[in-house]
């Protein structure tokens, strides 16, 4: 089981601009693509589904609602040293949400992508940066 994938789906703007996005600023490799309605991009055992305004993901619910990006749940990537992956991110034009936020369980910052989805990158406390 450990090499089983744990696959997120979110729904986003523009296919081929999330796929450059994940792939050129968070490490992500492109498993398929189908734009303009779907992609899947892996880091680790995490599959990101990527959505599409087209895929059978947006279609509306059956009260007429239809699913859109942005909101407040969001993947969580931890990070060896967030401070420099904060200024190299920056660097690139990257949008944050906030600056990087400490508690008692490490310090964090939320990275907003092409469609306004939120990607936490995590640094555990005690973990020095580097290691």
């Amino acid at each position: 089981m450990s090499d089983e994938l744990v696959s997120v789906r979110y729904l986003v703007d523009d296919v081929e601009e999330s796929i450059d996005f994940y792939t050129e600023h968070l490490g992500f490799r492109v498993l398929t693509s189908f734009p303009p309605a779907f992609a899947d991009v892996q880091r680790g055992h995490l599959r990101l589904l990527l959505s599409g305004p087209t895929s059978s993901a947006a279609r509306p619910m059956t009260d007429g609602t239809r699913p859109e990006p942005r909101g407040w749940n969001r993947i969580h990537l931890i990070v060896e040293d967030l401070t420099g992956e904060v200024a190299r991110l920056q660097a690139a034009g990257v949008t944050f949400r906030n600056e990087v936020v400490t508690g008692p369980g490490g310090a964090q910052a939320l990275v907003c992508d092409p469609s306004g989805n939120l990607v936490e990158l995590f640094q555990p406390a005690g973990a020095a940066p580097g290691r």
